[in-house]
């Protein structure tokens, strides 16, 4: 350990009293506190008579109050308005109109947004409130704040869309010709302009030729550049509200000259209302006009007029995709490199750029090409389709890879939040884009991994669908690395402060007994949610944890299994040391009851809760009662009659044993409600649940006959390797004895066939063991199993032999359905009668052919 040396600090004696003479300095250097906010004389001129009406208050206050009081009467607006409209119009009105001739910023902006409320609320009519309201946001249209009038005139044009059409011509149009001249401010000119746009949708082609197209025209000429590019980003109003002719005779030729423009602002405004446009121009205008124009502002992009780079990016698919039609094979193949030298456009790895180069680079033109590399992300699928998926990996696939390596997190951002799409696009290559999957899991910004995350479970379907339809033999094939990198995206969602990204992530999480095997589930992900639970201390992401948890449960593929976490659950959650486990163990058993049947939670969960009502804790008692309804409504009677009179029996001894207050009336009233349900069990009144539950029974029952089919293969697998390995070593022990007597040519001939045939066997094994039934997985939707239980359906065929990929369980069978109707009051998974049923479909299948095709899949 190196010692500490004090190199910067001097303690000496002059030192040491400099140091305290700069720590008076600071005491006097505070300000002293005020006691009180207000006082006594501020505080009586704040008081108002308490006896005043609302409506004399208002008025009291805005006569002779205070600027903050005033404000206040003006945001309080909307509510004197509802409670009596006539008053408020006839004495507070006024009274707002002259105190907002003199009034400050902040209760012009709060008068503008009380205007806007009254009009959303309909208050009053509309011919009431634009002979009311209507001429105090004219009056102060053109406040000399920008900010106010930006905030009135924001008020005025949602009133133009409620008025009618001769209140606007009159108070609004005809007025706007005298404030659109030259003569007027900039400010007046640049509210024309965007009343203008407003106007256009709301009158007849006619009436906007005749009497807004030559204003349109005189503000497209002004002299000032921001009139110019105000009026011009507000063409694309005027042309949908004159039509398609008007639009190619008035609109184009403006549009083309703004276009050229001295102002890069203007020429744009004209770039980006041409790409807007491009739905109204037919083919030779496209052709003739518009893309010479967009080929030119490509050009000087790069050379002359980089203020036009970022928009061009943005717009370049909607732009590719739009004069798609016109395109020769020379001007797509330029677009297309255009659009790839965007994409890596401020890299290192871009040709003509060097280290020194990039050094000199300014902050603002890495900030722009961050931009521009940003927006070919954004519009990578539109290039897709420009381009054809099936030329994607030859064409595109190099663009992809870059952006999704790109150095900045706001491009990879970009390519995470468009991924999904991407792999819609592809289809059934989506295969080519897995390793960029696994690299935006891998990402270090957790904002990459949010954007990914929310399409996940589609995007992997998808990769996994798209690897079968390629002919894989198994869903990870097509998927290489998925799991270590799904397991290493969880872990940095854990360790990291940004919990609701870790509940996102656990929430998608329960797509995957879909994509992956029970196995694989079971040894990377299910303990994992377990341990989630019980040590993780934010309680969205434990709920979130213990659903997934549930539905890997739901699905796992082998009884030990099932039975080892079940016995987990309890030991470590129902019966923990821990209070706060006490209580994730009832939202786990919420779950169970949401997602399993009512005799899998009678048999293994119902009574570990009832043990729950002797606990210490009064807030896990309070939890119990308030969950016991539901705890009653998965018993059948007459099956559970013994758990029905154990749930009273612990009822009886709440409310007689019970010091809680607050549990006690929990408790009383969770005891009326059980009462009532005692008839409703009676009767059986919930018949579409019932029929759930009955499907959720039948799917639990078919993962035990799958699991004793995959059992009983193995042993048949097993005695046909044991036989093939005896006769192989008959064969070999023949061959030894018959080569004393042999000649060597024939000793020779018969070891290579006796080999030859050894090896087949042994291949045929193999082949046999790897298509073992285990390493499928159940394919119901892991988000619907209460809403679609007829889609959730898995089967198997009748001859163990033939069982392979494609082998499923059919719900159609008669012997199987009797058995589950007949059974439908005992617990969930009985093990005798699988057996007998495995028993009766062997006796099936060695009987007749035309009962295994009856017990095909759905």
């Amino acid at each position: 350990m190196r010692p500490i040396i004090f190199s910067k600090m001097d303690f000496s004696h002059s030192n040491l009293f400099g140091y305290i003479e700069d720590l008076q300095e600071l005491t006097i250097i505070e300000r002293p506190v005020r006691r009180s906010l207000k006082t006594p004389e501020e505080i009586e001129r704040l008081t108002v008579d308490e006896e005043l009406s609302d409506i004399e208050r208002a008025v009291y206050l805005l006569s002779s109050g205070q600027d903050i009081q005033g404000t206040s009467v003006v945001a309080n607006l909307p509510v004197l308005m509802r409670q009596n409209p006539a008053e408020t119009l006839r004495r507070v009105l006024p009274k707002i109109r002259e105190v907002l001739h003199v009034a400050g910023v902040e209760m012009q902006l709060t008068a503008a947004v009380s205007f806007l409320t009254v009009l959303q609320e309909e208050s009053v009519s509309i011919h009431t409130y634009s002979h009311s309201f209507l001429h105090i946001i004219l009056q102060n249209l053109e406040h000399r704040d920008a900010g106010v009038s930006n905030a009135w005139l924001e008020t005025l044009l949602a009133v133009i869309e409620t008025l009618p059409k001769e209140t606007v011509r009159h108070e609004i149009l005809n007025p706007l010709v005298s404030k659109a001249q030259l003569s007027q401010t900039v400010q007046s000119r640049l509210v024309s302009c965007k009343i203008m746009g407003k106007v256009a949708n709301k009158f007849e082609a006619h009436i906007i030729k005749r009497e807004v197209l030559p204003l349109v025209k005189s503000l497209c000429q002004d002299v000032e550049y921001e009139v110019r590019t105000c009026m011009c980003r507000h063409l694309e109003h005027v042309a949908r509200g004159i039509g398609t002719e008007l639009t190619k005779t008035v609109v184009l030729p403006e549009l083309v000259d703004l276009a050229r423009d001295e102002g890069s602002s203007v020429r744009l405004a004209a770039f980006e209302t041409l790409v807007n446009l491009l739905d109204m121009f037919d083919a030779d205008d496209r052709s003739q006009t518009v893309l010479p124009l967009v080929k030119s502002f490509c050009e000087k992009s790069f050379k002359a007029d980089e203020s036009i780079l970022v928009s061009l990016s943005f717009h370049l698919g909607k732009l590719c995709n739009g004069l798609y039609g016109i395109f020769t094979p020379e001007q797509h193949l330029r677009f297309l490199e255009f659009y790839k030298k965007l994409s890596t456009l401020g890299l290192q790895q871009e040709n003509g750029h060097n280290d020194n180069q990039l050094q000199l680079q300014t902050l603002e033109q890495e900030k722009k090409y961050i931009s521009v590399r940003k927006n070919c992300a954004y519009n990578f699928p539109a290039m897709i389709v420009f381009v054809d998926p099936k030329n994607f990996h030859l064409e595109l696939y190099s663009v992809f890879f870059c952006l999704c390596h790109d150095p900045e997190v706001p491009v990879r951002y970009t390519m995470a939040t468009s991924f999904f799409e991407v792999a819609k696009l592809l289809n059934s290559d989506v295969y080519t884009i897995h390793k960029e999957l696994v690299t935006l899991l891998q990402d270090e910004s957790l904002e990459v991994l949010d954007a990914l995350v929310g399409h996940l479970p589609e995007i992997l379907e998808l990769m996994a669908n798209g690897g079968e339809n390629n002919g894989s033999e198994s869903k990870l094939l097509s998927i290489p690395d998925l799991i270590p990198a799904l397991t290493t995206a969880e872990q940095r969602a854990a360790t990291s402060l940004k919990w609701r990204t870790h509940e996102k992530l656990l929430q998608k999480y329960a797509c995957l007994p879909q994509i992956i095997s029970s196995d694989q589930i079971y040894y990377r992900f299910l303990h994992r949610m377990l341990t989630i639970i019980l040590t993780n201390n934010v309680l969205p992401v434990q709920k979130a944890a213990a659903r997934t948890l549930c539905i890997y449960l739901r699905y796992n593929r082998k009884q030990e299994q099932r039975h080892e976490v079940i016995q987990k659950l309890i030991e470590q959650l129902g019966q923990g040391k821990s209070y706060w486990n006490r209580l994730r163990f009832l939202d786990t058993c919420e779950f169970i009851m949401e997602l399993f049947s009512k005799s899998f939670f009678c048999k293994y969960f119902f009574l570990p809760v009832l043990e729950l009502t002797h606990d210490p804790v009064a807030n896990v008692r309070m939890k119990l009662c308030c969950l016991l309804p539901k705890v009653k409504s998965t018993l059948k009677i007459p099956t559970d009659k013994h758990l029905l009179q154990q749930l009273e029996l612990c009822i009886r001894k709440l409310l007689c044993q019970e010091k809680d207050k607050d549990v006690l009336s929990i408790v009383k009233r969770v005891s009326i409600i059980l009462y009532q349900q005692h008839f409703v069990l009676g009767f059986r009144r919930f018949y579409k649940n019932d029929l759930l539950d009955q499907e959720k029974e039948r799917q639990e029952h078919l993962l035990l006959e799958m699991e004793q089919l995959e059992k009983e293969k193995q042993k048949n697998e097993g005695r046909s390797t044991n036989i093939n390995d005896k006769m192989f070593e008959k064969k070999r022990r023949d061959s030894k004895t018959s080569s004393v007597l042999a000649k060597s040519m024939n000793l020779s001939i018969s070891g290579s066939s006796s080999g030859t045939s050894a090896g087949k066997e042994e291949k045929k094994s193999k082949l046999v063991r790897s298509q073992s039934f285990s390493t499928q997985v159940l394919h119901p939707k892991y988000g619907n199993i209460d809403k679609c239980p007829n889609k959730s359906s898995t089967g198997y065929t009748s001859s163990v032999s033939g069982m392979g990929k494609s082998c499923m369980l059919s719900f159609s069978d008669d012997s199987f359905r009797a058995h589950s109707t007949g059974n439908s009051g005992n617990a969930a998974f009985p093990c005798s009668s699988s057996r007998n049923l495995f028993n009766s479909a062997d006796q099936k299948n060695n009987g007749n052919k035309e009962s295994q095709s009856r017990r095909m899949s759905l």
